[in-house]
């Protein structure tokens, strides 16, 4: 990679620091995958074992990843949606470079990751894996505790850090392309349309058609109508890699609270969607209300966050993390040119650069036990 010789040059000089490089180097792994890095030519693979454990009377699924190497920190990394869940090439990869960095790295099974699914009981799933790391992570795994969740998983990473905040309270939380409030998202998946926190003007990114069935897939198994549920869960299935729209056939012989949450989906306007989603049924509406964290009191995050948004995302708006780090006092916010959603390969090297800060940002969360 080009940037590594300028890299290297600066380092040389005395211009980059030994952190940056680290950086690098890490940044380089994760772009690299599963091929060949020098991080990977530096550390010893780290090793993958499956645990199941128990919280309070709840069963959990996870893989854990050891560094095989003096640990700094652990780690839970919650995916976002990929039907491969924790098994996901990409997740295991990622872990693995994370792993090399000195984390101890746990990644649970998320049902609703699997399922393409925002579920409310997400959150319940992230808070009793960072229980089970708390509890079970042994004492040479450092002092710090954090989690890092991808997409739509950092609304429930983020409420189940509150949760846990007394009992198992983590040190940091990193959101990668994360959200503030589910409103804002919906406008975005179902319309195209974004507005900068502190505005009222609407600005139009370039948004995955993709996003408002996945949308629909999610919010219509709250459905109380068995029919309708099943209907138009498959409707959202089928239309994920696009289909025909035939408005007047999709309305036909759906209930009412169905059809209000078809109409939401299918329409263009950003100013309706308040007024499309107050005609939702009570059980939606609660779910959107429930996993939004503008509705959740999140001081007790303060100085915890980093918040890493591409400014090309086009699944949720880099406006997001925006408000987010706005929301929570001491957020650390890096907005990543030419990044899309999670993929760092074709960010140029104004990118690189921003990339490389943000992940400066990460690996300074570690820290010795003694420092506790």
């Amino acid at each position: 990679m080009a940037l590594s010789v300028l890299l290297i040059s600066l380092l040389a000089a005395g211009c980059v620091s030994t952190e940056s490089w680290q950086a690098t180097r890490l940044l380089q792994d994760i772009d690299a995958g599963g091929g060949a890095s020098a991080l990977k030519d530096l550390t010893p693979a780290p090793r993958r074992t499956a645990v199941r454990y128990e919280v309070d009377g709840r069963a959990g699924s996870a893989d854990i990843y050891e560094p095989g190497q003096p640990i700094g920190g652990a780690l839970i990394l919650v995916p976002g949606f990929t039907a491969q869940g924790k098994n996901d090439r990409r997740v295991v990869d990622l872990a693995r470079s994370l792993a090399r960095a000195s984390f101890l790295v746990l990644v649970p099974e998320v049902p609703g990751s699997r399922q393409l699914r925002v579920r409310p009981e997400d959150a319940r799933n992230i808070a009793d894996a960072i229980t089970y790391m708390d509890r079970h992570r042994p004492e040479a795994t450092g002092g710090a505790l954090g989690v890092a969740a991808v997409s739509y998983a950092v609304g429930p990473a983020i409420l189940a850090a509150l949760e846990v905040e007394k009992a198992a309270p983590i040190d940091f939380l990193i959101g990668i392309g994360g959200y503030y409030d589910t409103l804002a998202v919906i406008t975005f998946a179902t319309t195209g349309y974004y507005r900068s926190p502190g505005t009222t003007r609407w600005a139009r990114g370039a948004h995955l058609a993709a996003a408002k069935w996945i949308v629909l897939s999610s919010y219509a198994a709250a459905l109380n109508s068995p029919d309708d549920r099943a209907r138009l869960q498959a409707l959202g299935d089928d239309c994920l890699d696009g289909c025909d729209i035939d408005r007047k056939s999709l309305f036909a012989n759906l209930g009412a609270e169905a059809s209000a949450l078809l109409a939401l989906i299918l329409n263009e306007d950003p100013a309706q969607v308040p007024r499309l989603v107050e005609a939702l049924p009570a059980t939606v509406a609660a779910q959107l209300r429930q996993l939004s964290p503008r509705n959740h009191d999140l001081t007790a995050l303060t100085g915890r966050l980093v918040l890493i948004h591409g400014r090309l995302d086009p699944l949720i708006p880099y406006s997001e993390s925006l408000a987010l780090a706005q929301a929570v006092p001491k957020s650390e916010i890096f907005l990543i040119d030419g990044f899309s959603h999670i993929d760092p390969k074709a960010v140029g090297w104004v990118g690189q650069l921003q990339l490389i800060d943000a992940i400066q940002a990460v690996l300074k969360r570690r820290r010795p036990i003694a420092q506790r």
